[in-house]
């Protein structure tokens, strides 16, 4: 069975980011053929169309470089004020680019949202469905991935609350479906 290279994408900076223990997590728990490669987001400098052409900034290019090469990506995002992180909008920006021909285009994009709220930052992934749609990337079809209560929920940097790890589970087993549905031969 080929391995199944993902990157995890993480929209929060934070040291203690719940997102990115949920990744972390994921990236222990995944089948032996399938690996996961956290992409920080901490070097990419804001959007600048100045800056945006056959040489972008190093940490762009590397950035950018990554999505192209992968299998598929996990975006994990907290919500702010209703939507996605700024710095997560940001990153897509840059890798939307050029238009129409980026390397998320087609690309397969499982979304994950983290809050302290309730609802588990619902709204933030619908912010992120409609960007992901501009860009021509493969959202994944399925009940979205929020886990609410997330500071509850974390111990020691990993996910620990058992209903939503293996929901989680399951929604990257979705994720590897439609990856190796992509790279089934044509029929003929």
């Amino acid at each position: 069975m080929k391995t199944i290279h993902l990157i995890g994408i993480s929209g929060s900076l934070r040291q203690a980011s719940s997102n990115t223990a949920v990744l972390h997590t994921l990236q222990e728990k995944l089948p032996a053929n399938v690996v996961l490669t956290l992409l920080p987001l901490d070097a990419i400098p804001l959007y600048n169309q100045d800056l945006d052409g056959d040489q972008p900034p190093p940490p762009v290019h590397g950035f950018k470089r990554e999505i192209a090469n992968c299998d598929g990506i996990i975006i994990c995002s907290p919500e702010y004020n209703f939507g996605m992180s700024g710095v997560l909008k940001n990153a897509l920006d840059w890798a939307s680019r050029p238009a129409f021909a980026s390397p998320l285009k087609g690309k397969p994009v499982l979304l994950i949202t983290c809050s302290p709220a309730i609802t588990g930052g619902v709204r933030a992934q619908a912010q992120l469905r409609e960007t992901l749609s501009g860009t021509l990337s493969r959202v994944i079809a399925r009940p979205p991935v929020v886990i609410g209560a997330v500071h509850t929920k974390i111990e020691h940097g990993r996910l620990v609350d058992a209903a939503n790890l293996d929901f989680a589970l399951a929604a990257v087993q979705d994720l590897v479906a439609e990856i190796e549905l992509l790279r089934a031969p044509a029929a003929a």
